[in-house]
């Protein structure tokens, strides 16, 4: 099943996607639900929508926290030359930040190189505290493809990270969320991330040092998790810079493709 979050005239609404390669009598649409799944149940509304004619909102605009983690993936590591932490680097970035598919990246003028990073983006459903690994599973929602922008350049290795990530337009969630994926699925998805349709970074979630059980029983033993919190599970080697007027692009197998402008502020 795939959530999505889109602007109508009410407002931002939920629907369920439907795409043609998985029902092929008839074209891409989205069935539009009441409520808000995050908050309650939700019931189907009748009303059916062209996929194309809809403006996709980020799926989620978690009402606590987005929770990055750095330095998951070795390759990521090695690339930048810093040395791999015995905990993986924590870090928070403001929901300000949030931006959904379409919307443009805004590099900001203090900032000379901004980078792109793809990732797996972990959606929470229920309040949870110090869950253990073996019921991950019981407290997430489902998964989007997440871009963690970062100023490289105002990124101090050893940290805080806020002010090189916490921009606004620096986290972009979407298209959807998958809701069917189990962790082990989950952790064994292909990420390709690309510039102007030039790739620029391959890697599988298999690679990460810290799997999804792993991460959710961290960082739940640290803070407690609210519905619509976001998990940002790190990236693979392959970061670079984006610059105003090109477009970039992350594809994350069984969820869906990402892409957004960038421009300058």
């Amino acid at each position: 099943m795939r959530i999505a979050r889109f602007a109508s005239e009410r407002g931002p609404e939920y629907g369920i996607v439907e795409l043609a390669v998985d029902h092929g009598e008839h074209p891409d649409t989205i069935q539009v639900v009441s409520g808000d799944p995050f908050a309650g149940r939700v019931r189907y509304t009748g009303e059916r929508l062209a996929l194309e004619e809809v403006r996709l909102l980020a799926p989620v605009l978690p009402r606590s926290k987005v929770v990055g983690v750095g330095q998951n993936y070795r390759s990521h590591t090695n690339e930048l030359g810093w040395e791999q932490p015995d905990f993986p680097k924590l870090f928070l970035k403001p929901n300000t930040s949030v931006i959904g598919p379409g919307e443009a990246i805004i590099k900001p003028t203090e900032c000379k190189q901004l980078d792109y990073e793809g990732e797996l983006a972990i959606v929470i459903s229920n309040i949870c505290r110090r869950v253990p690994r073996e019921r991950a599973k019981d407290v997430i929602f489902g998964y989007t493809v997440g871009n963690d922008v970062t100023a490289r350049d105002l990124q101090d290795p050893k940290g805080p990270w806020l002010r090189a990530k916490g921009y606004d337009t620096f986290t972009v969630l979407g298209p959807w969320i998958n809701a069917h994926l189990s962790p082990a699925e989950a952790g064994q998805l292909a990420i390709t991330t690309t510039v102007d349709d030039e790739v620029r970074q391959k890697g599988k979630t298999s690679e990460m040092i810290w799997d999804i059980p792993a991460l959710i029983e961290m960082i739940s033993g640290i803070m407690t998790l609210l519905p619509g919190d976001v998990i940002l599970t790190g990236t693979p080697a392959g970061i670079g810079p984006m610059e105003p007027g090109q477009s970039v692009s992350i594809e994350i197998d069984s969820i869906g493709t990402l892409t957004n402008p960038v421009v300058a502020e």
